[in-house]
């Protein structure tokens, strides 16, 4: 009796996993399609919290102009890289502008984000591209969000349109399916699991 439940167990989990193959396939191919966000505050105080908000709202502002042409994750990082500088301005201008003398480091690098609930999609965990803009000491909590797909502020039926031309179908199907919060979890969990030992 033991070996039947052990036998099933296993047979439980091989099933599991081989269901999870294709969907975390596709969440790797979601991370490879996706140029992210993060800004640091420099606290957790509200001043500098508040502050970290209107660096967002400058820096969203400037980048969906900038990503208007933008067809591919590939083409929106290029274009970051090569306006580093002014984004790193345009976020140090708004800091001054609120009366602080924090200064502010911009750069593009590779991080691991966990799974994400947006609005209308829901990013899996994995290790993301992304435009860090550190504000201060960069002590306080963290703001993220998808800048290419622009997720962070294309919400309507043009921005659905533009994420799913962005990722493809198969992509598309798992950021805006709610009812998978088991798989993600699964695959948050491998990943975890997978950068402990690489």
């Amino acid at each position: 009796m033991k070996g039947f439940i052990k036998a099933a167990c296993v047979a439980l989990i091989l099933t599991v996993l081989f269901t999870m193959i294709p969907f975390q396939a596709a969440c790797s191919d979601i991370s490879d399609s996706v140029f992210r966000l993060h800004i640091l505050a420099n606290s957790d105080s509200e001043a500098d919290q508040n502050l970290k908000l209107k660096v967002r709202d400058r820096l969203l502002e400037y980048s969906q102009t900038l990503f208007e042409q933008a067809k591919s994750k590939e083409e929106a990082e290029a274009l970051i890289a090569a306006h580093l500088r002014e984004l790193a301005d345009i976020a140090s201008a708004e800091v001054a502008q609120n009366g602080f003398e924090y200064p502010v480091r911009a750069e593009i690098t590779r991080m691991y984000f966990t799974t994400r609930h947006y609005e209308n999609y829901t990013l899996p965990s994995g290790t993301y591209d992304a435009l860090r803009v550190t504000i201060g000491k960069g002590k306080g909590h963290n703001w993220w969000c998808v800048m290419f797909p622009s997720l962070c502020i294309n919400t309507d039926v043009d921005g659905d349109r533009k994420t799913k031309e962005a990722l493809g179908e198969q992509e598309y199907g798992v950021v805006k399916n709610e009812k998978r919060e088991y798989k993600f979890f699964i695959v948050e969990l491998f990943e975890k699991i997978r950068s402990s030992f690489f």
